[in-house]
């Protein structure tokens, strides 16, 4: 049975965020081990995957050649933004920092891809050598050993990032994006390979134009599919969003559900690379039958759960608006994507972009303020709840000056219109009743 969390306090003390000052982690960090602190991880994280990328360039490049390479390298850069922006747009209800972005991406395109062509070529030969049958070896490689690695080996970043980030993973919407871009530097790597390789062939062989196996090649992996690998790991994010919501007393379901999410992602991207097998118009008949309906339907879902992550937000920042630390109107504001990106607006307008910005992080901040309310509501708070609510409302306190006078004039501007009845008799002097309303306040809030 979900429990309320604690109603929040009202907000006491100077009001410079002396009130929060107790509830860093200074002390207790500096006693920690050295391979505690944060910079031997990162430092650590980090070597690993430039010796990671340089070897996968070595590896490429020995493949291709390297004028191969280079022509891999731009043509497959190409869907690279726009998979990325539209991850990015998912995640505009509480954005992710960039960090987790990158290190998924750079996982997905050195570290996964590497392990990929290793443990790949590896399984292949043995299968060449115990079966005596290239041909058959490569069908089993491909149907097979490619999808249970490749999909193994991109779910390691989205498992790292729920065990070591976990204040950043807090629902599908997350998981989603996070599996997502990993995917999407997995497919960068092997569309590199893919497309130099194809060059390559083309040199041999003369061809050009767009009769030419690089062309061939670059209007399947790039123009019809480059959402193939994002789609198919987006099945294993899915399964550690689910985990993410659900409670702490449900351990198999924490687990069940990312290997569940995994599996999947395994069996359809073995159906995808044995679409071949199919027949003539096999590839075809997979796009159509399969490819395309899962990628309408889980796009669908993903975007009903951003909207469901809005109505979160309004239904669970009113608890604070009533103890004092959000004014009544920021709730509603804080709930609509368009009242948000109003409200960055109207800061830059009549103040800075560092005054816009600081809004956005204000924004995110109180979304996952609602977030983590939410979450204790269901019945998995964590057992730094009141610390982490402490700090979030640390964060918006601070920022209040700034981005409340931005909110307020969002929700003004957006708030649905409320029906009034005109008396029959001629009223004058009335707010809304014979005089119109500004759109902007006379005064600017942002200056004395």
């Amino acid at each position: 049975m979900a429990t309320s969390p604690p109603h929040p306090s009202y907000p006491v003390g100077p009001t410079d965020g002396a009130p929060f000052a107790g509830s860093g982690t200074a002390g207790s960090s500096r006693h920690a081990h050295w391979w505690h602190r944060a910079w031997v991880r990162y430092g650590a994280l980090s070597t690993l995957l430039a010796i990671s990328g340089l070897v996968i360039l070595a590896l490429v490049r020995e493949e291709t050649g390297t004028e191969g390479f280079l022509v891999g390298l731009g043509l497959a850069v190409l869907p690279v933004p726009l998979l990325i922006a539209a991850f990015r747009w998912l995640d505009r209800v509480e954005p992710g920092p960039w960090r987790n972005l990158l290190f998924c991406f750079a996982w997905g395109a050195c570290a996964a891809a590497l392990i990929a062509i290793v443990a790949n070529s590896f399984a292949t030969r043995w299968i060449t050598t115990a079966t005596a049958d290239p041909s058959s070896a490569d069908t089993l490689g491909a149907t097979v050993i490619a999808p249970v690695v490749e999909e193994s080996a991109k779910a390691a970043a989205v498992l790292l990032v729920f065990l070591f980030r976990r204040r950043d993973f807090t629902g599908i919407v997350d998981g989603v994006v996070i599996a997502g871009v990993t995917a999407t530097g997995f497919a960068f790597t092997e569309n590199i390979l893919y497309l130099g390789t194809a060059f390559g062939t083309d040199q041999l062989t003369g061809g050009s134009g767009i009769a030419s196996v690089t062309a061939a090649t670059f209007f399947v992996r790039v123009i019809m599919s480059p959402f193939a690998h994002p789609l198919f790991t987006v099945l294993t994010g899915i399964g550690f969003g689910i985990a993410a919501l659900s409670a702490d007393r449900r351990p198999l379901r924490r687990v069940a559900f990312p290997i569940g999410g995994l599996l999947l992602a395994m069996g359809m991207h073995a159906m995808w690379n044995g679409s071949s097998a199919f027949g003539e118009y096999g590839f075809f008949a997979v796009y159509a039958a399969f490819m395309v309906p899962i990628f309408g339907l889980l796009t669908w879902l993903v975007i009903w759960t951003r909207q469901r992550e809005l109505k979160t937000v309004r239904a669970e920042l009113p608890a604070y608006a009533v103890a004092g630390w959000l004014t009544p109107a920021e709730p509603y504001a804080l709930g609509s994507m368009r009242a948000r990106r109003i409200a960055r607006q109207y800061a830059r307008r009549h103040a800075d972009r560092a005054a816009a910005r600081e809004v956005a992080r204000y924004e995110a901040y109180a979304t996952s303020l609602a977030f983590l309310r939410h979450r204790a509501r269901r019945g998995s708070p964590g057992a730094d709840f009141a610390v982490r609510e402490r700090e979030l409302l640390g964060e918006l306190w601070r920022r209040r000056e700034v981005a409340r006078p931005a909110l307020d004039h969002a929700a003004r501007i957006t708030a649905p219109p409320v029906p009034v009845t005109v008396p029959p008799w001629p009223v004058y002097g009335v707010y809304g009743y014979g005089q119109q309303r500004a759109p902007y306040p006379a005064y600017n809030p942002y200056r004395s």
